[in-house]
Order: structure tokens, then C-alpha cells, then sequence
């Protein structure tokens, strides 16, 4: 797995996550829907973890600066 994921692109990931688990303790999101939210925050949280997107693979998208 080749990193393909910028800084910006981790840390706006993160705060999604962090913003779906604060509506969901806060009651706010409740059901079925606030389940699928937090199953989409924590893939948000692994693949932040990871720098990969595996999404991004067959568009050949990398939002990761080039090294020179």
C-alpha cells in the first residue's frame, strides 16, 4: 500500500470523524443512520491512520505532495 493521502486530506478525514462521533454522543444522530455514520467516521479514522484511500486507487488520485 503506497501512501496516497495528503496532510490536509488526514486531517479534514479526522475532523469529519470527530464531528459524527460528537453528534452521536450527543444524541443528536440516532438509528440506523447515525450506525452508517459511524461505520463511514471510523473507515475515516483508519484510512487517515493509513495514508491510503483505497477509494482513490482506480482513479489514480493521490492528494500526497510529490517528492522531488
Amino acid at each position: 500500500m503506497k501512501p496516497n493521502m495528503g496532510t490536509f486530506d488526514r486531517i479534514a478525514r479526522i475532523l469529519v470523524a470527530l464531528v459524527i462521533a460528537g453528534l452521536y454522543f450527543g444524541g443528536q444522530i440516532t438509528g440506523p443512520a447515525a450506525i452508517t455514520l459511524l461505520v463511514f467516521a471510523g473507515v475515516f479514522i483508519l484510512t487517515s491512520f493509513l495514508s491510503f484511500c483505497p477509494l482513490y486507487l482506480p482513479f489514480g488520485i493521490s492528494t500526497k505532495k510529490k517528492e522531488e
